[in-house]
């Protein structure tokens, strides 16, 4: 009878201390689920922050973050992309006062929030181009902003540039000049006149560009100057009370391309 006695009261033993085991292993995690944890905290820290980087592989993301930092109420149109390197993102530093907003673009092999100070190192980052957008107190004020020509009212020695489109060159202080209009534009190259085909080149090369692509159309005019030397090219445009002026391309058929890119 103490046998029977003594083998139940050590069942019962062995059950509550089952259940008491049972009960409490819940509250400790496992090792696989600490490991787990700890993987999905890194990558959580590892994504970058879309309230003030470029955070995104696209051009979208990083231009729409530029738009956000601008803060400024001027009705400004921003490209649809930028060409870059491949391989690299684009960011940008941005000044917005009353009337004019200054963005100057970069590429960087890095991600790099908009305005970063990293931006002040030309070692992190290239400047490719920047867009100054200045609203005037009325349109005619803004046109007088626009170096516009009528090439063929002017005149001059013309050149076929293919396309149907005839240029006319002009010749003064050691540059050679070779201007053509397309629609509200006035585009012409510039050369050293010891090397005048060079500026007869960069103009076909234009012509065949825009003959795919499109300028932004002005309101009421645009001028475009490419330089051969790459040392001065600049496009300005005016839209309504608004100029655009994008400047500090090396590249002159890069400039023009930069420009299409306005067009929305």
């Amino acid at each position: 009878m103490k046998k029977v006695v003594f083998t139940f009261m050590l069942l019962s033993f062995s059950i509550i201390t089952a259940c008491s085991d049972k009960e409490e292993k819940p509250n400790v995690p496992n090792k696989p689920q600490e490991e787990q944890q700890s993987q999905e905290n890194q990558q959580e820290s590892s994504k970058p922050n879309k309230e003030n980087t470029v955070a995104s592989i696209t051009q979208a993301g990083a231009l729409k973050n530029v738009k956000d930092q601008l803060k400024t109420d001027l009705p400004i149109t921003l490209p649809k992309g930028l060409p870059i390197t491949e391989g690299t993102f684009l960011t940008a530093t941005t000044k917005a006062e009353a009337n004019e907003v200054e963005i100057v673009f970069f590429e960087s092999t890095e991600y790099l929030p908009i305005n970063d100070i990293k931006l002040k190192q030309p070692d992190r980052a290239t400047v490719i181009a920047r867009l100054l957008v200045k609203q005037y107190e009325s349109a005619d004020e803004a046109s007088k902003q626009i170096s516009f020509e009528n090439y063929h009212q002017n005149g001059g020695q013309e050149v076929d540039l293919s396309s149907n489109i005839k240029g006319y060159q002009d010749a003064g202080a050691g540059s050679l000049w070779t201007g053509w209009n397309e629609g509200r534009w006035a585009i012409a190259t510039q050369t050293r006149t010891d090397n005048p085909e060079a500026g007869v080149k960069l103009a076909k090369q234009a012509v065949q560009f825009l003959e795919s692509h499109m300028l932004p159309i002005p309101k009421q005019h645009g001028s475009a100057h490419l330089d051969v030397n790459e040392s001065g090219n600049l496009i300005v445009w005016q839209d309504d009370k608004l100029v655009y002026t994008l400047d500090s391309i090396k590249d002159p058929l890069k400039a023009l391309e930069m420009a299409t890119a306005f067009y929305h």
